[in-house]
């Protein structure tokens, strides 16, 4: 954990605007790692108070460093919180049940206990990959809260296909998807067995070149913030800990990382008045004909679905300029 924060205060140090860190205690004496990341040159005034502030929830295996190439320009104008999921990062790591269901209200118990402790009355709630997924899950239980839900590259919306008999029709329609990258094949291939980052924990003193090895992209996505190995020793000491969230996820996934109870069949329960966005990277791994779905599902209720270009999974991280410029123009249809 201290090697965690050596390498996350380097990344940190990159920001320029203001920046507030501390462990929020839930009641239960859990801690989450949260970041409050303020305009140093419009802190004195009451417009940025006032605007809605954005939260953002990373995703698997992350944590609140892999935003550094967005904190900055996305709280020019409002207050950012960014936090690490209990059971990632720096935060706490209790245990979890293996029961999908009781695993996620125990996430987002968390995330309204955070809200609760923060005293933040209304947010612009924004989430990637399985933050997208749990960002959703809140806002179905407290909508009251939220002023509109970001979903970028969510995970665990699709319903997993049904296997096709030899012969059956209707190829033609359908919608042309990229193949996950070879490292989701293989953690795929071990979550019936382990927990899915177990083999990097195994690994010891070599896992770093692990993750190296199999995420090479880490490195090259923020090479010219770092010169050095600093973003894949981040990501290897958010996942070098005892593994609590990574639980939790296993509880909620089947195998091939299918969501158990996919979040495609609860979006009827959002508030029809709900603003929801969905991003994805055009050429990511995950369906953006999902977003079209839940499009679909929601008919008349506002949902808009984007596309940004020569962009992969990591939409924030592949194309920060134009993933800054999208948010921040959903944040300005709040205040």
């Amino acid at each position: 954990m201290s090697l965690l924060k050596i390498a996350e205060a380097k990344i940190l140090a990159c920001l320029q605007n203001d920046v507030w860190s501390r462990f929020v205690t839930l009641p239960n004496q859990n801690r989450i790692w949260t970041l409050k990341v303020t305009n140093k040159s419009a802190r004195k005034h009451k417009d940025q108070a006032a605007r809605t502030p954005l939260v953002m929830v990373h995703g698997f295996g992350g944590g609140v460093g892999l935003w550094i190439r967005n904190l900055d320009a996305l709280s020019c104008s409002r207050t950012v919180y960014a936090f690490d999921l209990l059971g990632f990062g720096r935060s706490s790591r209790p245990s979890f049940p293996s029961d999908a269901s009781l695993a996620e209200e125990q996430f987002i118990t968390s995330i309204e206990q955070w809200r609760q402790s923060l005293g933040l009355e209304r947010l612009i709630l924004l989430g990637h990959s399985l933050g997208g997924y749990l960002a959703t899950s809140y806002t179905i239980q407290y909508p009251e809260r939220v002023s509109h839900l970001i979903l970028v590259d969510a995970w665990g919306f699709p319903e997993r296909p049904q296997p096709q008999l030899q012969g059956s029709g209707g190829q033609g329609s359908e919608v042309k998807r990229v193949s996950p990258p070879r490292w989701v094949k293989a953690l795929a291939s071990v979550f019936s067995f382990f927990n899915p980052l177990a083999v990097i924990r195994a690994a010891g003193p070599w896992g770093p070149g692990l993750v190296n090895r199999f995420r090479p992209d880490f490195k090259r996505k923020f090479e010219d913030l770092f010169d050095d190995d600093t973003m894949t020793q981040y990501i290897y000491h958010c996942n070098a800990q005892d593994p609590s969230g990574e639980v939790g996820f296993k509880a909620m996934s089947e195998s091939l990382g299918w969501a158990k109870r996919p979040m495609v069949q609860r979006v009827l329960l959002l508030p029809p008045s709900m603003p929801v966005s969905m991003l994805y990277g055009a050429s990511s791994w995950v369906d953006s004909s999902t977003g079209n779905t839940v499009a679909q599902i929601r008919g008349k209720s506002p949902t808009s679905v984007t596309l940004i270009e020569d962009a992969s999974h990591h939409v924030y991280a592949d194309q920060p300029e134009e993933f800054n410029r999208v948010v921040e123009s959903i944040c300005n249809t709040v205040d």
